[in-house]
């Protein structure tokens, strides 16, 4: 039975506040969702800036509290994503607002676009809420899979 209203307009931070079940909501919004292990492609050129960045991030973790979503962001994520375009040479949107549907709309907070085809996207878990967080995760997942369906319809490819 369907939990989502049709008349209702969803955000992806809203998803995260329903506290929905990732998977039931993957269902709901026509895929699956599969726990496993993720082999990546690996980086075989030098990580030259890793030590630094731990050198930094260790300096100011004793001076700050990272009990809200606006300091781990700035204090940890936002660190750690811009080095990777130190990487990647990629552009990253920050805050790229996004809308497919009313049921898939609003902001992602980071998005590294690598080529045409593959996006690294980062969120964050808010208040530490990691289940909460894969829900919010699977809606953005959907909304990437499903503009970037439209855009090659719209390229005809």
């Amino acid at each position: 039975m369907p939990f989502l209203d049709s008349n209702q307009s969803y955000t992806f931070s809203r998803y995260f506040e329903l506290g929905f079940e990732a998977s039931e909501l993957a269902q709901e919004l026509g895929y699956t969702l599969t726990r496993k292990n993720l082999i990546l492609l690996q980086y075989h050129s030098e990580l030259d800036r890793l030590q630094e960045l731990r050198d930094r991030i260790e300096e100011v973790l004793p001076f700050v509290l990272l009990t809200n979503e606006s300091a781990r962001r700035e204090i940890l994520i936002a660190r750690v994503v811009t080095k990777l375009i130190h990487y990647t040479q990629e552009e990253l949107r920050i805050k790229d607002v996004l809308k497919v549907s009313n049921w898939l709309q609003g902001n992602l907070n980071y998005l590294l676009r690598l080529n045409s085809v593959n996006q690294l996207l980062v969120i964050e878990a808010k208040y530490e809420d990691l289940t909460c967080g894969f829900t919010q995760l699977v809606a953005e997942l959907a909304a990437l899979d499903q503009w970037e369906l439209l855009s090659l319809k719209c390229l005809n490819i």
